[in-house]
This record gives C-alpha cells, structure tokens and sequence, in this order.
C-alpha cells in the first residue's frame, strides 16, 4: 500500500519595512550625538525600519566636515543628497504615504525659520511643509532651541560658544503651534519617538 504524503508548504509572507526619513541640515551642533543616537536606533528596528537619510546640500558640507559621510553610507540603508527642492522626491513620497514620519535633526535656525513661515526652497523645508498638508508627523530638534548661551563642539574637539537668538526661539514657538509638529530638544528624545511609533506599549 502506498501511502501519499502531501506536504503543504506555508510561504513565509514577508512584511515589508516601514520607512522613517531623517533630514540632516547644515547644524553642527550636537550632529555627531544625534549620527549615534540614530546608529542605536537602526540597530535596535533594523527587522522593523529602514531609516532613509536626506543631506540638505549644506548639510552634505557638514557631514563631510565632521567626517561623518562614511559613517552614515556604512550605517543606514540609503543616503540621499539634495539637488533641488523637488530632488530626490522626497515630498511626493511623503505625500504618498510611503514614511511614518520626517524627521529633521539637527535643524538649523535657517530651516526652522523657512519651515515656520512656509517656504519651501530647499528639498527639506518642502517636505515638510507638503508632508504636514498630507498628515505626515513631523519631528524636528532645532540647534537653536531656547534663548540664551550655548557651547558646541567643533570637529577638531574644541568648545564654540554660541548665542541663541529671541528671533530664532520664536520660530520655534510658532512650529511647535502647528498641528502635527513634535519639538525635540535633544538627540535622546528621538528613541522615545521610535518608541512611541513602532513599540507604543514601552513608548507610553
């Protein structure tokens, strides 16, 4: 007698990665914090999210000056260089729906000015601004992000004293007035972002 055996062969449906886009701008201030706290983060979803890099063209001169270019292209899965305000598309992918949310760190006072009045001159400010007209969370860590004095770190490892403006802090009030728009003040916050996103039972 010869028995039959069906073996049934169950495909594994393999669930597509969601997406974060993360914007760098020209700030020096707290860059090389924010590329390790992101480095963390990649390495603690890396089954769950593949996190896109977007260098605004003055961020791509800072990355370089810091020497971090490399570190990114080892570290994350796609770095992409501004062009124009339209290329690489990242306003039209936002608006489609393929990221969770923009995130923007660090983020100069030139960008936080442009984001918070609406222009859209530059491939970051106009993704967020059209992101946030199609419901796309917004994230962003300004540099300058509260009046006063403040020291960074220079790439050679010296302290640069800087003054943070009342005319920039109050771009930072007005975005952090606007719906769907989340103010961060340090690089740390940013792991209670992907918290709150991808593992909301540890994010509450």
């Amino acid at each position: 007698m010869v028995m039959e055996v069906v073996i049934e062969k169950k495909e594994e449906k393999k669930e597509k990665k969601r997406k974060v886009a993360w914007g760098i701008t020209g700030s020096g201030d707290r860059l090389v914090e924010t590329v390790e706290i992101m480095k963390q983060i990649k390495k603690q979803y890396q089954n769950e999210v593949d996190i896109i890099v977007y260098l605004s063209k003055a961020g791509d001169q800072v990355v370089k000056y810091y020497r971090l270019a490399d570190d990114l292209k080892e570290n994350f899965d796609r770095v992409w260089v501004e062009i124009n305000p339209n290329s690489p598309f990242l306003a039209g992918q936002l608006q489609l729906g393929k990221f969770e949310f923009l995130l923007i760190a660090p983020a100069t006072s030139n960008t936080v000015a442009k984001i918070s009045m609406g222009i859209a001159d530059s491939l970051l400010c106009n993704a967020a601004i059209m992101g946030l007209k199609a419901f796309v969370p917004f994230y962003i860590m300004p540099s300058d992000y509260e009046e006063g004095m403040i020291v960074t770190k220079l790439p050679n490892g010296r302290d640069m004293k800087l003054r943070i403006r009342k005319e920039d802090v109050e771009h930072v009030k007005k975005l952090a007035g606007m719906e769907d728009v989340f103010i961060l003040e340090k690089p740390e916050e940013i792991h209670q972002v992907f918290k709150k996103r991808f593992n909301p039972e540890e994010g509450q």
